[in-house]
């Protein structure tokens, strides 16, 4: 926004939240609240009056389900959300449901102390507001995209062939942050079940990798999991880094295998991008692929630098499909990609790369 602050709209059911919401929000220097709702209903209302940048979403509330709410607007009237509830926490599940509708990101309200819990929090939402205001949001048939994307995965799984390529040398590694839930999903769906094993760190806190995983291996022919300690890492196999772990790359042997551990967070994250990409460098050189897709801040550019360097290939998501051009921008600054594609351009890059032949749909 030139020479304007973001301006915000807050929906939730509870006056303490509204209330403390605001204050964090207006105190920032370049965003304010221009109005505040109690439920879905009077947020439509508000919403025509004073066109907000960015909307703050509750998911329980009197008269209309968040998650109601949210499918309509961002059929009829797509716009930035960012979901803030208590359900975030525990129900990872509606979080990973809203982010398929179309919310732009999340962050979960305390779980004791309220007050004192959001004041923490302020430096954490206010900068999720500003990622908010720069995304790219569009229309979305979010009511159907779980279904669209099973019938997708089936679909694949019936018709594909195994390309008779299966190894134990190659490996692909994926960074993700803001936006990236739906992009891991859309570049691991149509991927083949014989591609080598991918290891991915999604910026998403505890009991939320968990889900995540789980609902990509309904999705994909692919075997996904949250990793767990000292595991062979296998071809076919996806495996996602915990939340608040490091996942990295060791070797055994003639054997990849993970390793996690809780450090000290690197570009305030754990698990970080840059701590998977640099052991992905160190251990796998130039048989690894490394991925960094939509997401804010600069968390994986100086690994996938590295990797680069260390010979592996690497690809950068470009600006137009990314939900928040951050991450990979900062990459490409670096000149760390090898090439700098579409999200949709992304997994036949990889294949072809990777010397693969598979039997299209």
């Amino acid at each position: 926004m030139k020479n304007q602050k973001i301006g915000v709209l807050v929906v939730d059911d509870s006056a303490l939240i509204r209330k403390l919401l605001t204050e964090i929000i207006d105190a920032q220097p370049d965003m304010k609240v221009l109005a505040v709702a109690p439920d879905p209903l009077v947020a439509r209302e508000l919403i025509k009056l004073h066109n907000p940048d960015v909307l703050t979403l509750d998911v329980e509330m009197p008269r209309m389900d968040g998650l109601d709410f949210l499918e309509r607007l961002m059929r009829l009237r797509p716009m930035p959300v960012l979901m803030v509830s208590s359900l975030t926490d525990k129900g990872s599940e509606v979080t990973l449901r809203a982010l398929e509708l179309g919310a732009v990101d999340y962050i979960a309200k305390p779980k004791v102390d309220i007050a004192s819990g959001l004041q923490a929090y302020a430096e954490l939402i206010a900068e999720k507001i500003r990622a908010c205001a720069q995304a790219r949001v569009g229309s979305t048939a979010g009511s159907h995209a779980a279904d669209d994307a099973r019938r997708r995965a089936q679909a694949v799984n019936a018709s594909r062939q195994k390309a008779g390529y299966s190894s134990t040398e190659k490996i692909i590694f994926v960074g993700a942050s803001t936006g990236g839930t739906e992009a891991i999903k859309d570049f691991l769906i149509d991927l083949p079940a014989d591609m080598p094993a991918i290891m991915i760190t999604q910026h998403m806190p505890e009991n939320f990798t968990r889900t995540f995983a789980e609902r990509l291996d309904k999705l994909c022919v692919l075997k996904v999991r949250e990793a767990v300690h000292n595991e062979r890492v296998l071809p076919g196999h996806v495996y996602i880094a915990p939340g608040n772990q490091h996942l990295e790359v060791t070797r055994s042997g003639a054997n990849y295998m993970t390793r996690l551990h809780e450090g000290p967070p690197v570009n305030r994250h754990r698990p970080s991008v840059d701590v998977l990409f640099h052991s992905a460098a160190q251990v796998a050189g130039a048989n690894a692929v490394g991925v960094i897709l939509t997401g804010m801040g600069r968390d994986g550019a100086a690994g996938l630098l590295e990797m680069k360097r260390a010979g592996a290939y690497t690809l950068a998501q470009d600006e137009k499909s990314c939900i928040v051009f951050g991450m990979p921008k900062e990459a490409i600054a670096l000149g760390a990609a090898d090439e700098v594609l579409p999200l949709t351009d992304m997994p036949a890059r990889v294949i072809e790369r990777l010397g693969q032949r598979i039997n299209r749909v």
